[in-house]
């Protein structure tokens, strides 16, 4: 049997990068994926990317899983709400898994601006996208998990820390998430339900390929603009990581910390795709960063 054989899961966020990774591995260790996200065929978001939440599902079907795609704005709580309506009627009352991966902040980052001139609308729409909706999100699909007792939500953030990030409204963003995720563990640690967070390196992902112009199969071309992208890890690191901590008996021990794909990859013995075990934090540490 694999290891999350009749487990249910919502990946919220799911369309692309970790999101989409996190699904098919959770998939691949048997896992029923419910993989959301604006965009469906013919009907991109406007962050203008070409995935679909479709092709998430049939992914995740692909890696022995069962995905089930549901276009849902997270932003929107009728819309959350409806989500897990139906995940408690397909599934007489069970979930397992919950993921927050909702991001959304791609194309209204200001890098370089100090926050005061930059634009103030961007700024909320990015707390809005990236933590309202994780909010939202765990407001309703929480009290599935604790009515069993069981189960896990995982924030995916950006850093394991609280240090500046580059950017006011970006920091804030990222570094929010990984205090919801300490107090979503404090209030769910007495129904038997885990929180925590947990962060890629630099993550090589699909709109991270396209900034550098190249491909999976020639992105160490790449270090010509950026060294540092040498160390850099595919999405399915972290996703790998997450399927193992779903399948850890122990998981509640957890509850409230701030984990790292790297530090998921020490503890389970996990390799990315390629074969490569990077290491962000060692590297980072190395380099003064």
């Amino acid at each position: 049997m694999k290891p999350l054989d009749g487990k249910v899961a919502v990946v919220a966020g799911a369309t692309r990068g970790a999101g989409r990774a996190i699904a098919m591995m959770l998939g691949a260790a048997g896992a029923t994926v419910y993989g959301t996200g604006r965009s469906v065929r013919g009907a991109p978001s406007d962050i203008g990317r070409s995935e679909t939440i479709e092709e998430t599902a049939e992914l995740v079907s692909r890696e022995g899983g069962l995905g089930i795609p549901v276009q849902v704005d997270h932003s929107d709580e009728t819309q959350v709400k409806k989500l897990f309506d139906r995940v408690r009627e397909e599934q007489d009352g069970r979930l397992d898994i919950l993921v927050n991966d909702v991001w959304g902040g791609e194309n209204i980052t200001e890098w370089g601006t100090p926050f005061w001139e930059g634009s103030l609308d961007k700024a909320l729409l990015m707390q809005r996208r990236a933590v309202q909706t994780h909010l939202i999100t765990s407001y309703y699909g929480a009290p599935l998990l604790v009515a069993r007792g069981q189960g896990l939500i995982v924030e995916v953030t950006d850093g394991y820390d609280y240090r500046y990030r580059g950017n006011l409204p970006y920091s804030l963003a990222k570094i929010s998430v990984i205090h919801l995720a300490e107090a979503l563990a404090a209030e769910l640690r007495p129904h038997g339900v885990t929180a925590l967070s947990v962060t890629p390196g630099f993550l090589r992902s699909e709109q991270m390929l396209d900034h550098f112009g190249v491909t999976e199969n020639n992105w160490r071309e790449a270090a010509a603009k950026d060294v540092h992208f040498l160390q850099s890890e595919t999405p399915f690191f972290l996703g790998r990581g997450v399927a193992a901590l779903a399948a850890d008996p122990d998981l509640l021990a957890k509850s409230g910390k701030s984990l790292t794909s790297w530090g998921l990859s020490d503890e389970y013995g996990i390799s990315d795709v390629d074969g490569r075990r990077p290491h962000w934090g060692n590297y980072a540490a190395e380099q003064g960063f």
